[in-house]
Order: C-alpha cells, then structure tokens, then sequence
C-alpha cells in the first residue's frame, strides 16, 4: 500500500493494511462480510481512532487484492451504520459515533472468600451434583420432548412439572398440593419478588420478617416496594404478640429450620401464627429452604399443610441439586393464584420449558429422592464432625438449634471475646466465619460470641482442620 503524505493518513492507511489483511484472504463468497466485521471491530476497538481518515477504495483494493467494489460496499454498509463518515472529494473517515472500549464479561458471582477453611453458611456441596444421572436425564427429555413444548410454556410451569412436584412436595413435606396452584420460578428469591409485588398491589405496604432472619427477604420486598418489620424470634419462633402489635398483615418465616438461630417452630407458636393470619385476613410466605434436611427424626411438616388458604409455600433444589439451576416453586393459596400468575407472566412468560422437563423426568424417575437421601447422609456425616471437633478442640462450645440443615449455632465461652477481636483473629488465621449478629436488624453486645457455622459444603477433615484453627486463634 502507498500510504498518503499527511501523519494522520498515514497512520489510518498503515493500521487498515494491518487489519484488513486477514479478512482479504477470507474464502470468497465471505470476503465481503469479513471485511466488513474487521473493520468495524477496527473502530469499535480504537485501532481505528476517530478523525483518522482511510486510503480511498481504489488504493486499499489494490493493496489488499481485491476488487473495487468491495471495498466501496464496506465503506458504504459501515457509513450507514454510523462507524465511518464520508463527504464528496473529502475521503473517508472515522467518525466519532463508536467508543473505543472492548468490552469485557466480569464474574459478579458470589465467591468463597479464598479462606482456608470457609464457614459461611448457605452454600450446599457442589461436588455432590448428580452429573450422571442429570445428563442421563437431558439425553432422554431432548430425545421425547414434542416440538410444541419449547414454545412459550404455561406461566405456571409445565403441566407435567407441576404434577410430579405436587406428589412430591406432598408425600416429602406435607404440603396440600394442587398442581392448579403451583407456580414454578427460578427459586425463592424470586418468589418473595412474586408475592412482594402481590402485596403491594393489593396495599399491604409492609410484611413482618424474622429476626434475626435472612437479609435477602429484606432487599427483595424493598425492591417490591415492601417495607419489612422486624419481629423477635425466640425459642419457640416469631414472637406472635409483637407481630399483631405491628399492624402487619404478611409474614415471611422459616418455620420446619428457622435460619439462622436453627430451632424448629413449636406446634403452639405454628398454631398462633395461623391463627394471627386468619384473624387479619393476611398471608405467611413460609420459605423451606432445607426442610427436607433433618438428622436426628423425621422432618417436622410444612406449615402450609395446616391452612393451605394463608400459607404460600416456596421451596427450590438450591441446597439439594445446585442454586445454579435457578429451579424452584410457589404453591399459591386460592384467593392469591390469579394475580400471582399474571405476576409471573409479565416477569418473564414463563421458566424455562427444557429445564421443567428435565427435572419433572427427574423427580418422577426417583432420581431427585435418591439425591435427597444422598445428601443426607454427607450433611448429617459433617455436622457430627462439626459437633466432634468442637468438643476436642473448643472446651465449653454449646451447638444449639435442631439437628438439621447446613448451619449450625455454635455459642463460644464470652471469655474468648469480645467478638469482633475474636473474628479479627480467626481471619488472620485462614478461617472464614459469620458471627449470629450479623443476621439481627439491630446491635447486639460484643460479648455475644455465637458464630453461624456453615458445614454441608466442607469435608470432614477440613472441618476439623478448621476448628483447630479457631481454636488456637481463640486462644492466642
């Protein structure tokens, strides 16, 4: 290429040889859209800077080897397009539209704190994903799915997904299960978004929270344009004298593993929860975010299952398969249904419709209870190895709560406070945990030296490699 006198000329015509060069050896019938997209990207990327002007047609076909005319149609599909200006016996030049910015995907996902051992709870054992017989499962549901299933699906879900989920949240949880009333989401979160914009529209303006309770239930009614109200739990779960005297009329609780504190509500505090319901005409979001996970007796039954009329039920594979498959459920009280689906419809226009059937052939093949008591047994191995480290290295450590779930409560003597310090060390020593106040809505003494421990996701070695290090930073 013989590259015009003038600076700028010459620097557009030497990075356009450049550029260009790999698009001109382009198999023919492509060579146009080649030249095209390299030298768009050429602009996009500042490689092409804007004002810089470009050889003319002739003189850039010449030196790539092709013809006139595809360089002309370039410049023409690229001018139109805003990336190039042009003016008549002025040339041809970057025009100042594109930005030189090459974009980049960054990973805003949650992370473990790159810690020797992490204790923080809610996150299951990823290893334990059934790859297996999950692909087995895809193979099969790709093989037999009708076309007209991955059309847009039933804002509902599938027919057949709801069917097997109301066999299996019944005979499982308890649950009084209409396939009518299921809503299949992509998980509690979303179903909090679902009944908070609910509650909105029909002017509840604030629900009762737990607490100490999930802070996630807190930004999702916020961002539904629900204030949430902090009521007290104590051993037996949400105080329900504080939640009458609030004036709410929802309610979001935990009740089969309250999180974090790990008690199971009482059946006389259920009973006065339903009975607070019935009396406002209200609604309990109950979220069973690991009920099926019980060690020590058979799981206490979902409360929805006592006043099907007052208690939506939301429930997700996020702590028994993997939160990534964004897979869960709401099964609506009657008066609530309609606008719950409408809700949905406008969201998104339904879940996935290959995802529903993937996971309705799981659970009617009875892989998903397989991998249910698979997980059972290695939650229920780590908190006992969780317990008995404890006991050998940590003198006077107390676990409380019921024997369920991924967390436990572990209380420490208040001679190894005050808190804060006591975090301070067990971070510098590789261990990372979250003390129960950082669950609470308000301020809580510094002697209170009860950490929530997540266990389900550490080996049993590393447990115990992790609380001997508490245990020395403790005591250093």
């Amino acid at each position: 290429m013989t590259p015009p006198q003038t600076g700028p000329e010459k620097s557009g015509a030497s990075s356009a040889w450049e550029l260009l060069l790999p698009a001109a050896s382009a198999p023919a019938r492509a060579r146009g859209r080649s030249l095209q997209a390299a030298l768009r990207e050429a602009v996009r990327s500042g490689r092409l800077a804007p004002g810089t002007r470009l050889p003319s047609s002739r003189d850039l076909a010449a030196d790539l080897g092709v013809s006139r005319g595809l360089v002309t149609d370039a410049y023409e599909q690229l001018t139109a397009e805003g990336y190039l200006r042009s003016g008549r016996g002025s040339g041809t030049w970057v025009g100042a539209a594109a930005r030189a910015a090459r974009p980049q995907a960054h990973d805003l996902a949650p992370r473990a704190p790159g810690a020797r051992v992490d204790f923080v709870a809610g996150t299951p054992d990823l290893s334990l994903f059934p790859r297996a017989a999950w692909a087995a499962a895809q193979r099969d549901v790709l093989t037999d799915l009708p076309h007209q299933e991955l059309g847009y699906p039933d804002p509902r879900g599938l027919p057949r997904l709801r069917t097997a989920l109301a066999g299996l949240l019944a005979r499982r949880r308890g649950v009084v299960a209409d396939p009518e009333r299921i809503v299949v989401l992509s998980g509690v979160a979303q179903a909090t978004a679902l009944l908070g914009s609910a509650l909105r529209a029909r002017g509840m303006r604030a629900v009762g929270v737990e607490d100490p309770g999930s802070p996630q239930h807190t930004a999702l009614y916020a961002a539904a344009g629900v204030a949430c109200v902090p009521v007290p739990v104590d051993g037996e779960g949400l105080e329900t004298e504080r939640l009458r005297a609030s004036g709410v009329r929802a309610a979001t609780v935990t009740p089969a593993h309250q999180f974090p504190t790990g008690i199971a509500y009482s059946a006389r505090r259920r009973a006065e929860l339903l009975d607070w319901a019935r009396s406002v005409d209200g609604i309990v979001l109950e979220d069973d975010y690991d009920g099926d996970f019980r060690y020590d007796r058979a799981p206490v039954g979902a409360l929805q299952g006592l006043d099907p009329e007052h208690v939506a039920y939301a429930g997700s594979v996020s702590k028994s398969l993997a939160p990534g498959l964004r897979l869960g459920w709401l099964l609506v009280p009657r008066a609530w249904t309609e606008e719950v689906v409408e809700r949905k419809r406008t969201m998104d226009l339904g879940h996935p419709a290959l995802d529903q059937a993937l996971f309705a052939r799981f659970v009617e093949r009875g892989d998903y209870d397989r991998q249910l008591r698979r997980c059972q047994r290695a939650y229920r191995e780590r908190r006992d190895a969780l317990v008995a480290a404890l006991g050998q290295h940590f003198p006077g450590a107390e676990v409380s709560g019921i024997a369920a779930g991924l967390h436990a409560i572990v209380s420490l003597p208040a001679r190894h406070g005050p808190r804060e310090r006591l975090l301070a060390r067990m971070t510098a020593a590789g261990v990372s945990v979250r003390p129960l106040t950082d669950y609470a809505h308000g301020a809580a003494p510094e002697e209170d030296v009860r950490l929530v421990l997540g266990y389900a996701h550490v080996t049993p070695a590393r447990i115990h490699e992790g609380v001997r290090l508490m245990a020395e930073a403790a005591a250093a």
